[in-house]
């Protein structure tokens, strides 16, 4: 008999394990269920829906064509109950799924705003596609913005609500942005970027409540005194991995649900991949969380093989996101971040804990104007990297990362003068990468092997 497989949630790792299962099950009953109304689409690529750079047709990631070649079964609803005894999924309105494995794939949804105010129509977040709907209907009126908290999608914000026109006023609980992941320097391009643009910034500034008229926001005041008023309070305060069904279930859960290499929860036919996911690093025994889309997409992979009896473990992948901060592409890779973070509640989409640097690490750094290369390294290897604007090094810079290449012969020289040394770097990289990497003669020397921003 074949196999029923239940997917709750409808984000990269449902839609990679569904992938998996039906390259290894072609006979097997998939079927998904979730509050999301629409088909699969790419969560990154909202921040350029915001900004005008793509269309709405552009966010999604597979055609009707390729969904229905998968022979899934979609079920709008919300899951409401699961019962690993009985191997059975409830659903809010009423109906029971039998099931012969499960995988939640539920991901994190935003933290809700805490301050006098919240419930004001006005007061908004970016968690889905709807939500962007109601960001961009909010600002065809081109009146005043606020937007408050830290990291990537508080600046896709920003830049987007600045981009349809409106007046933005970013408040910051820091001193600068996103200071567990930037350094100063990094955090300086940013902000000059974003004020050189129009937009302005308020450090160690945060909302102390939302004034309204009929339930609609007018105004926010802050915990500086200022009443700014405004047509639209933009928050992006954190995340908070989506647990309910979990816990309710009996399953183990920490900060996210704990699973096995192979994904496998407590129970041996539930599964849970993506946001999440707790899955421990066997090289330092930590069970970091992250949102970063390459490790949801690695892991739905390694999670859907397993469902279909294919037991495959998920290696604690390389942390990497290709974003942009005020419109400089950047590449974060590895260990880069450090000290405290007041601008950050808890994680934020795009971020992974797994980038705090190790103790006994060192930077070596250079660059002009938004062209910026910061290497953390330990005594032989570059254990993480944040590359802003030019990207030509970002390519070889990840995979020496990703390889842990032995950098002992030009250690000395990236320490003592960081910027001579980057073409030495260069020349080291290719070197040493090239039986590996192989690149076409004639070409542009190293295959794209990141993925797009924009998906």
């Amino acid at each position: 008999m074949s196999r029923h497989y239940v997917l709750v949630g409808s984000g990269i790792a449902a839609l990679a394990a569904a992938e998996a299962v039906r390259a290894a099950d072609a006979a097997g009953r998939i079927t998904l269920v979730s509050e999301e109304p629409h088909p699969f689409y790419s969560r990154p690529a909202l921040a350029y829906l915001l900004t005008r750079e793509l269309p709405e047709r552009q966010l999604f990631i597979r055609s009707p064509q390729e969904v229905q070649a998968l022979g899934i079964e979609r079920l709008h609803a919300r899951a409401e109950r699961l019962l690993p005894a009985s191997h059975e999924l409830l659903l809010a309105d009423g109906r029971r799924l039998g099931y012969d494995r499960l995988l939640l794939a539920t991901g994190a949804a935003s933290l809700a705003p805490g301050f006098p105010g919240a419930e004001l129509e006005g007061v908004l977040r970016l968690d889905a596609l709807d939500d962007a709907r109601r960001l961009l209907e909010r600002a065809r009126r081109r009146r005043t913005a606020v937007v408050v908290g830290g990291g990537s999608t508080a600046l896709e914000l920003v830049e987007g609500l600045h981009a349809r026109g409106m007046r933005v006023h970013y408040l910051l609980r820091g001193a600068r942005y996103w200071p567990k992941v930037l350094d100063a320097e990094e955090s300086q391009i940013v902000a000059d970027r974003l004020t050189n643009a129009g937009v302005r910034l308020h450090p160690r500034t945060e909302v102390a409540r939302a004034l309204g008229r009929r339930g609609r926001l007018e105004a926010v005041e802050t915990t500086a005194g200022e009443r700014i008023e405004c047509a639209l309070l933009a928050v992006a305060v954190g995340v908070r991995p989506r647990l309910e069904l979990a816990r309710a279930a009996g399953l183990e859960v920490a900060r996210g649900i704990v699973v096995t290499p192979e994904l496998q929860a407590s129970d041996a036919d539930v599964f849970a991949a993506g946001d999440v996911a707790q899955l421990r690093d066997p090289r330092t025994g930590l069970a970091p969380l992250d949102t970063l889309w390459t490790s949801a997409l690695a892991q739905g992979r390694a999670a859907g093989r397993t469902l279909a009896g294919l037991p495959t473990a998920c290696a604690a992948a390389l942390p990497l996101n290709v974003t942009r901060l005020a419109g400089v592409v950047t590449t974060i890779a590895g260990e880069v971040g450090g000290g405290e973070d007041a601008d950050l509640l808890t994680l934020t989409r795009g971020q992974s804990e797994r980038w705090r640097a190790r103790s006994g690490t060192w930077t070596a750094a250079a660059g002009h104007g938004a062209d910026r290369v910061r290497l953390v390294l330990d005594e032989r290897r570059v254990v993480g990297a944040v590359v802003m604007g030019d990207q030509h090094l970002s390519q070889p810079i990840v995979e020496l990362i990703r390889r842990e290449v032995d950098l002992s012969p030009i250690r000395a020289q990236l320490a003592a003068d960081a910027e001579a040394a980057i073409p030495r770097l260069f020349a080291f990289a290719a070197a040493e990468l090239a039986p590996v990497l192989n690149p076409a003669p004639g070409g542009r020397g190293w295959p794209a092997l990141l993925p797009s921003a924009a998906t």
